[in-house]
């Protein structure tokens, strides 16, 4: 690029408002960067009221149908009037700043005086908090459309996104795997382009894991960097929030807009010599030249079903190498031990939970024990949040000892990065794939930043073989949140790991990706085929002469036979129909035409038809 994104940015800024166009002129927003649809608007060629639309169409074609990924708790009725209403406002004065009519969807743990604010049980639901939380009413303040709000894991305690209010989320790369959590529901639904960005929250993992499962980019920024002010609280000692996103770049948007002080959150108040961090001026490339990075070593790990991961984390630190970033190899003896018993969540929870109800005039239940006994929670989390019901609070012995060990980590990582001049770390943002659904999702590696207080991000680091994203973390040291956007721009900008989910494409005149259907013919045998690229859903018909005994559909290896995929029919058959979910590398053998049938019919003996669509969709 000529121009860093900070420069096209000011100039949007500057540039005199054009006469907005009609909402029904067509602009593409699926993958559009916030400063792709920002010169759009300034330009003329798209309003921000069309922009909500068009996300709407989104929506209504990925999340409600096609691949239903249930990323949305609530679409905001009242996004079109504010979008309209951000449209008068820039043809009268000029846009506020770059996210001036952009579409924000906020995790559903999110206050919002407007909407219902649920965190997921239906405990909440109908429930209006009093007020904006800080952060939503620093995006409306930065002229951001509140688009929807998010499902996320139940009271934010989990990370597969299952909710009693939203129920199971699904994983826009492969819908049979989650999305992460438990901002999942923020991650699908950025990851799919539902909003130009969304915001979620992490008390351990909840940004990072998202990211990690949905290909995006997420920071886990300092302790009191931004508020959590009317957020509904996990615990208050380890709970932060931010942004998830697409880009690097849009990331910084975000974060510039929402940090601040905060009368409200004590944790955000900074002593004297301290500076808050900007973001958008950070990013440059050749911010990874000379950097120090530890490779953590410690949390690696070494499980069988960990190797594809971690050979693809070893690889991004290749790549951070050849952009200039020096790895050290750094090992923390005493570090899974002092993690032990550093998390607070189980005993802080019922007391911040108790605390947010009896602030809320309108609250309709007023603690988790009363939440739990009338059975308002998802039969998943049961044992979860009982086990935090009872939880035995700030005056225990437990609790004293947790703010111990969380002490003693800080100065580990400070001392190992100290004696070794680290710029940053850096290791696996989860060791292990999404898993699927309904099965435990296994390879955590949140608690280092959790459990210190320390900026994170979590960055793209490319693909597994069955198209799962993985992605790695790096760690810093407090406030140094913006070199660390600055190191992921530069990973970003060589690397472009980013990669749309296929499932949920570009619409085509405000419809739902075509369903692509052909037929094929070989020694009387009629196959009438059609694939749905919103779904993966493969659908046949087949009429042979005679009768078939046996079909199966299989996919090719090097070109000749290979295994059976499905069997379609193994019964006697003249005619038959039936439909496949295809995987990710069934779909990509699909569309490059290496499938086929296996028909045994006693009238054509054996018979091979090739199962491949006459384009790719």
């Amino acid at each position: 690029m000529k121009r860093t994104i900070q420069r096209t940015l000011l100039c949007l800024l500057l540039s005199p408002p054009l006469a907005p166009v009609s909402a029904a002129q067509s602009f593409e927003v699926a993958e559009a960067s916030i400063a792709e649809l920002q010169r759009a608007m300034t330009e003329g060629r798209v309003t921000s009221k069309a922009l909500v639309q068009a996300y709407l169409d989104r929506i209504q074609a990925f999340d409600a149908r096609g691949p239903k990924l249930n990323s949305l708790i609530l679409v905001n009725p009242g996004a079109l009037g504010d979008a309209e209403a951000l449209d008068h406002e820039r043809a009268a004065k000029g846009p506020r700043g770059p996210l001036h009519g952009i579409p924000i969807i906020v995790k559903d743990n999110y206050g919002t005086k407007d909407m219902p604010t649920t965190a997921g049980s239906m405990a909440l639901l109908g429930f209006i908090p009093d007020e904006d939380s800080f952060q939503v009413r620093k995006l409306r303040e930065a002229g951001a459309v509140i688009l929807a709000k998010s499902n996320l894991q139940e009271l934010a305690s989990g990370i597969v996104t299952i909710s009693s209010a939203g129920g199971q989320t699904l994983n826009p790369y492969d819908p049979s795997r989650n999305p992460g959590g438990s901002s999942g529901g923020t991650g699908a639904a950025v990851a799919a382009s539902l909003a130009a960005a969304g915001m979620g929250s992490d008390t351990c993992g909840s940004i990072s894991i998202p990211s990690t499962h949905n290909n995006l980019v997420g920071l886990r920024p300092t302790k009191g960097l931004t508020s959590i002010a009317g957020i509904v609280p996990l615990a208050t000692t380890q709970d932060v929030a931010g942004p998830l996103a697409r880009s690097v770049a849009d990331l910084a948007v975000v974060l510039d807009a929402t940090i601040g002080e905060d009368p409200a959150d004590p944790a955000t108040h900074l002593q004297p010599g301290q500076t808050r961090p900007a973001f958008l001026s950070a990013l440059r490339a050749g911010s990874l030249r000379g950097v120090r990075i530890g490779i953590l070593e410690t949390l690696f790990g070494d499980a069988s079903d960990d190797a594809e991961v971690l050979r693809l984390v070893r690889a991004a630190i290749e790549e951070m190498k050849r952009e200039g970033a020096i790895p050290v190899p750094v090992t923390i003896p005493e570090l899974t031990a002092t993690l032990t018993g550093a998390s607070v969540i189980d005993l802080e929870f019922k007391e911040d939970l108790a605390v947010y109800l009896s602030q809320n005039r309108n609250a309709p239940v007023h603690s988790l024990a009363e939440i739990v006994e009338k059975g308002l929670i998802h039969s998943s989390l049961e044992a979860t949040l009982k086990r935090r019901v009872e939880g035995k609070g700030r005056n225990s012995e437990e609790y004293r000892a947790a703010l111990n060990k969380r002490a003693q980590l800080q100065q580990l990582v400070l001392r190992a990065m100290e004696s070794q001049n680290l710029d940053a770390m850096v290791y696996p943002a989860m060791r292990r794939r999404p898993a699927r659904i309904g099965d435990p999702q296994l390879g955590s590696t949140c608690q280092l930043s959790a459990s210190t207080g320390f900026p994170s991000i979590t960055i793209p680091g490319g693909f597994t073989a069955d198209g799962l994203p993985i992605a790695v973390e790096m760690l810093g040291r407090p406030l140094d949140d913006a070199k660390l956007v600055a190191y992921a721009f530069d990973y970003e900008r060589a690397t472009h790991h980013r990669r749309a989910p296929a499932r949920t494409p570009a619409l085509d005149a405000r419809t739902s990706p075509p369903v692509v259907s052909w037929q094929a013919r070989a020694a009387g045998v009629t196959a009438k085929f059609s694939f749905d690229p919103a779904t993966s859903e493969l659908t046949w018909n087949l009429t042979v002469p005679g009768h078939a005994s046996l079909a199966t559909l299989h996919r090719q290896s090097g070109g000749d036979n290979g295994p059976a995929i499905a069997v379609l029919s193994s019964h006697p058959f003249q005619t038959m129909s039936g439909s496949e979910m295809l995987g990710n590398p069934d779909r990509e053998k699909l569309l490059s035409g290496s499938l086929y049938v296996r028909i045994v019919s006693g009238s054509t003996g054996e018979l091979r038809l090739p199962v491949k669509p006459p384009a790719a969709p």
